[in-house]
């Protein structure tokens, strides 16, 4: 079986079985609810708030955690932001204001085009990235000058495939006091999605942070969620070597792309070093 997905190559041998990997995937949904609503009920009020905050993109990771904080906090103490650029698809406005009528959560739109372009205007040669970057950055801004002003937590969105592979900036989508989708995988979101009842339309659309008109996550990875949770999986969770992998019917090259992803965004997921000289006297 050969599967392609852009520029990369995956060749699956006879005893490599996508339903037994589903099946490794798959989860009990209902404990999963259950085990991160009170999490982020208790972490949230030990920390000291009863208000969440967060951003509401019309995408599945951003429902899933406003349906989450909802039930752990109330509807009354959650607040929805959505922050669109002057190139956002408005059909994402639209899919996320199905998820504030059906939780009944409050919702605030902030335009982030004025202050990005206003950054942007400094320097003609900004490619994409950089003013992507600055777009996330721009939105988490936003969001914590917002849970000064109300006194909430800003809940993350972040999923456990994005954090391994890094993609996702630092101290902008990534950024946050609290995140309960950090060790669910994107393919797990999308399941979780259908036990919490987000509506089928977001979760069946193509992910994408809306960056710049037409951006896809997959299109900038290079590869699909679908085929690299699986890798991820046997490799950080199964811990298995490149042999058993390439065994396993992944093509070398997979491998090597993903783990040099990997390898490489680690510093995203960790406090910044300090250099200790305390000691020196």
């Amino acid at each position: 079986m050969i599967v392609v997905e852009t520029t990369i190559l995956l060749i699956f041998s006879p005893q490599f079985s996508y339903f037994e990997m589903n099946n490794k995937l798959s989860l009990n949904y209902s404990a999963v609810e259950k085990t991160l609503v009170e999490f982020l009920r208790m972490e949230i009020h030990s920390a000291g708030f009863s208000k969440a905050v967060f951003g509401l993109s019309g995408g599945v990771d951003s429902a899933v955690t406003a349906y989450l904080s909802a039930k752990a906090l109330g509807k009354e103490n959650c607040h929805a932001v959505w922050m669109p650029y002057a190139t956002s698809n408005p059909q994402h406005l639209h899919d996320g204001m199905e998820v504030v009528n059906q939780l009944g959560i409050k919702f605030t739109t902030v335009s982030i085009s004025p202050m990005v372009d206003a950054f942007i205007s400094t320097d003609v040669e900004m490619n994409q990235v950089r003013k992507g970057n600055i777009m996330a950055r721009a939105r988490m801004i936003i969001l914590f000058d917002l849970s000064q002003k109300e006194k909430a937590i800003v809940v993350g969105t972040s999923n456990k495939t994005e954090i391994l592979l890094g993609y996702g900036t630092l101290y902008g989508d990534v950024a946050c006091g609290i995140n309960p989708l950090g060790d669910l995988y994107k393919t797990q979101i999308w399941e979780f999605a259908k036990h919490l009842g987000v509506p089928h339309q977001i979760i069946d659309k193509k992910p994408t942070a809306d960056l710049w008109e037409g951006q896809t996550d997959e299109d900038e990875l290079g590869f699909s969620y679908n085929d690299v949770d699986r890798l991820l999986f046997s490799l950080i969770d199964e811990k298995k070597n490149d042999s058993e992998l390439k065994a396993m019917g992944y093509e070398e090259t997979f491998i090597h792309t993903v783990k040099e992803k990997v390898e490489k965004n680690k510093f995203k997921s960790r406090l910044p070093y300090i250099g200790k000289v305390s000691h020196l006297k």
